[in-house]
């Protein structure tokens, strides 16, 4: 494989761009936003068969694998900026530890190869705040190492993201479609700032553009400060649907991920995760974001219309 900067003469003053993920609910929807942008764009998977119909003729795709520091240092040869946008909860059990070390060879790789920034989405949540769940721990160490690799790093954090096909997004509109009545832990109360899926890719997209400087942390989220019982809520009236929460002290975070069996399989471990850090406050701290970036995000009720509209 060549060096990005070798392929054509006329795409060497392109910016190269590396995009992970590509099989993921944001990852896939960011891919078709930056083949339309003035980029040389490659994309890393472990299974190239699987993408290669999917990118379109002018993006690259090359094998590689966050667990494999040789093939990530390939690919990452004449790359600009690096999104990352991977996580290993649906792969492993012990996925914290995955986690940290896929952020390791990631961060070293793209030290040693150049890479001016990394672009990462990672979950708000106060790093303060005592019992942390492992996902959103998880998710901010991985932040870290980013951010003390000494490659320039822009780290997003964000809340329950709003769309169809997110698996946070879709765990509610499941529950609310299927249940007339829902029996609910008692955190399922605590304060959130969702994002709507736009949203998010408009401040990745923004991100690449920003002028060079040091590593930031911007906090995203909607204008609203809700729960997930107000999500539902929410959900539920525009759909037309009369829905029951009853709240109840007793249910632990593993049997509401029983809830999961309502929901595909394949996301009963990742939902689980999910699930277990609803207890933590996900709330926008820092507007930082709204100063840098020219991006107004839109409401919860515009965030879910929108995603009504498109299913």
């Amino acid at each position: 494989m060549e060096p990005i900067e070798s392929i054509g003469h006329s795409q060497s003053k392109l910016q190269a761009v590396l995009l992970t993920g590509v099989s993921g609910y944001v990852g896939g929807r960011l891919l078709k936003l930056l083949e339309k942008e003035p980029v040389v764009l490659r994309c890393l998977a472990r299974n190239t068969a699987k993408i290669k119909d999917f990118v379109a003729k002018s993006t690259e795709v090359v094998q590689g694998d966050v667990m494999d520091r040789p093939s990530l240092e390939k690919a990452m040869q004449g790359v600009h900026t690096a999104y990352y946008l991977i996580h290993m909860m649906s792969g492993s059990k012990d996925f914290e530890k995955q986690d940290r070390q896929a952020a390791i060879n990631f961060a070293e790789a793209a030290k040693n190869a150049g890479v001016k920034r990394i672009i990462y989405l990672g979950g708000l949540g106060d790093d303060n705040t005592e019992g942390l769940s492992p996902h959103l721990r998880s998710r901010h160490e991985v932040g870290k190492i980013f951010l003390d690799s000494g490659v320039e790093t822009i780290e997003f954090r964000a809340s329950l993201v709003i769309g169809e096909g997110s698996i946070s997004f879709d765990l509610v509109k499941t529950l609310t479609d299927r249940l007339p009545v829902m029996l609910c832990p008692r955190w399922l109360t605590t304060p959130t700032q969702p994002i709507a899926v736009d949203d998010v890719l408009s401040y990745l997209m923004a991100a690449k553009d920003l002028p060079p400087g040091e590593s930031q942390i911007f906090e995203i989220g909607s204008e609203d400060v809700t729960t997930y019982g107000g999500i539902i809520r929410e959900y539920a009236r525009q759909k037309g649907l009369r829905r029951w929460l009853i709240y109840v002290p007793v249910l632990t975070p593993y049997l509401s991920s029983l809830w999961l069996t309502l929901v595909k399989r394949s996301s009963f471990e990742v939902g689980r995760h999910l699930i277990e850090g609803l207890k933590n406050p996900t709330v926008v701290q820092d507007h930082r974001a709204l100063k840098v970036f020219p991006i107004h995000p839109m409401s919860l009720k515009e965030a879910i219309a929108m995603t009504i509209a498109r299913s």
